[in-house]
């Protein structure tokens, strides 16, 4: 929990100091200022957030995210003319427990909006909870295609593409190489997650249609610490291409098991551990040639995008991550629909707000969104390679900002 309280205290200080520059700007817990009148009370937003527990990482980085899009927004006057109040509870990564946080915040505390948590295992069942009640939910972090597949007519993904094709534009870059070249065998490693699977099993599955062998596919649960097992499968055989279907720790600590054992894959793909900033120290700083699928890139030239990196690295002393930019999507989506139809609380305005999203574009920080009947998004991954020490875009080439690195060098 200290890493939650010292961003708790780099939040309030920001938050200080745009309060001593005369600006309103609400608590992040707590409910509406007693004796206003509703046109001058906050619009209070619920979120249920793994502070604690497996997806403790990257929930604390959606929580920044969702911090920074408060206070960016608050500063320009809020939504509809009233500040934002973002109320968030920690669901200690636990499904049972997000589903009673959402009850508790929609039913109890009466939220006017909500958004979603961190991963698919969380979005499914907090999501199932918003639409009994009707509640519009935007989410930045359930891009399994089991999301998409329960019938929710409330729900929109806040990022460019679905899990199973994060790594398209990998899979056509490797199967298009000369045939000398081109990769032949490939290992996979996936925790047992929907979101981990979908982006691992994506690109395993249109390298095998490819021609590619798969010689080891395992699945472990999220708990685990020990790879010993699983990284000498994949050294053993000797793989061309590994593929881990990842968070956070289970990616570093199966990629220092391999290092271990001195296996040297030409192709190293990990989904989300290595947009992580603590990714580099945690390896070792042996990341050359490491890849993974993004959606989002600091460098991207979106008028928003630009104004959130300088911000939120004004706010926390360093830039986001992607976690951090889906989180900030996530909060773009639901004030545009918001400042559209001009309402935000239950009630009829939650459908107005979410046929509102179904009918139009959102520009966002990761480009414009447009989303299908079942809330798919309907753009594509950018693929990032560590390239001399630092996470540059490689594919596609008219995105890219460094050369794709292959085969990989030794780690």
């Amino acid at each position: 929990m200290d890493a939650l309280h010292s961003t708790r205290r780099r939040v309030t200080a920001a938050f200080a100091l745009a309060a001593s520059a005369g600006l309103v700007l609400s608590a992040c817990s707590g409910g509406p200022g007693d004796g206003a009148s509703a046109d001058d009370d906050p619009i209070v937003i619920g979120v249920s957030l793994p502070l604690t527990g497996d997806f403790s990482e990257p929930g604390k980085g959606v929580e920044r995210g969702y911090e920074a899009w408060a206070q960016i927004v608050n500063e320009q006057g809020g939504l509809l003319g009233r500040q934002v109040e973002l109320k968030i509870l920690d669901d200690q990564s636990n499904a049972d427990r997000v589903v009673s946080d959402y009850e508790s915040l929609i039913a109890q505390d009466g939220v006017d909006l909500v958004f979603g948590p961190f991963s698919t295992r969380l979005v499914v069942p907090s999501a199932r909870v918003a639409q009994e009640y009707g509640m519009l939910f935007v989410e930045p972090a359930g891009a399994a295609a089991e999301v998409f597949e329960q019938g929710f007519e409330n729900l929109f993904y806040a990022a460019p593409a679905v899990a199973n094709d994060h790594y398209n534009y990998l899979a056509d870059y490797l199967l298009s190489l000369p045939e000398g070249e081109r990769p032949k065998t490939a290992a996979v490693a996936s925790m047992d997650d929907p979101f981990a699977q979908g982006t691992a099993y994506g690109l395993r599955d249109k390298l095998e249609e490819g021609g590619v062998e798969i010689l080891v596919d395992e699945v472990y649960p999220p708990n685990t610490t020990d790879f010993s097992v699983i990284a000498a499968k994949i050294a053993e055989s000797k793989a061309d291409v590994v593929i881990g279907g990842s968070q956070y720790q289970d990616g570093v600590n199966l990629i220092i098991a391999l290092q271990q054992l001195d296996y040297q894959p030409k192709v190293a793909a990990f989904s989300t551990a290595p947009t992580n900033p603590e990714f580099a120290s945690a390896i070792g700083n042996q990341t050359e040639g490491i890849l993974s699928p993004t959606g989002w890139s600091e460098t991207a030239s979106y008028p928003s995008n630009v104004e959130f990196v300088e911000q939120y690295t004004e706010i926390f002393g360093n830039p986001p991550a992607e976690d951090e930019a889906n989180a900030y999507t996530t909060g773009q989506v639901v004030a545009a629909a918001v400042e559209a139809v001009g309402c935000a609380e239950q009630g009829e305005c939650q459908q107005q707000l979410i046929d509102w999203l179904h009918e139009n574009t959102v520009e966002t920080v990761v480009g414009p969104l447009s989303w299908d009947e079942a809330g798919r998004p309907s753009g594509a991954h950018l693929i990032q390679q560590w390239v001399d020490g630092e996470i540059k875009i490689v594919l596609p080439d008219d995105a890219k900002e460094a050369d794709f690195l292959i085969p990989k060098p030794a780690w």
